[in-house]
């Protein structure tokens, strides 16, 4: 494998890194359990292993006709795996209508598809997708104070029957 290659490679995962940090840094500022370390982590790791999936694809290419490569399921794998270690960070509280860690889960398959955006050199997508996703994280807070708001002040002026 060329050296330039495994240069670049390194370098997408370093910004795939990066740009997880953002998203994991912004739950950290909520106190989430998934933070910048697994953000950071689950992007990168998502650059990583699309990436030596195009390597794989571009060694077997034309080997044999028996041999075929499928670049979808490398992708697949990474969203399965996400979606593994999400589900863990999802607490339901018995006897309660209460969920808690969704949108950690969310932002964690959020982090691994910028970092699938970066290992297919999509960089503007990926710090575009990046700056969105903060704003619906930091954004969507204000509104959802605000919904919490209305609904006590809606409950305190008109109580339900006993």
């Amino acid at each position: 494998m060329d050296f330039q290659v495994q240069l670049q490679m390194l370098a997408d995962i370093i910004l795939a890194a990066l740009l997880g940090g953002i998203i994991g840094f912004e739950r950290e500022l909520h106190r989430k359990s998934a933070g910048l370390r697994t953000n950071m982590l689950v992007a990168a790791a998502s650059a990583f292993l699309v990436g030596l999936g195009n390597i794989v694809v571009a060694s077997f290419a034309g080997v044999s006709a028996e041999i075929r490569t499928d670049p979808i399921r490398i992708i697949e794998a990474v969203i399965t795996g996400v979606s593994f270690l999400g589900a863990g960070s999802i607490i339901r509280t018995r006897g309660q209508n209460h969920v808690e860690g969704l949108t950690t889960a969310a932002a964690m398959l959020f982090a691994a598809t910028v970092g699938v955006s970066v290992a297919l050199s999509q960089y503007v997508l990926a710090v575009g997708a990046t700056v969105f996703v903060l704003a619906v994280l930091r954004g969507m807070k204000f509104i959802d104070a605000w919904t919490v708001r209305r609904r006590k002040r809606e409950v305190k002026d008109h109580p339900p029957p006993s």
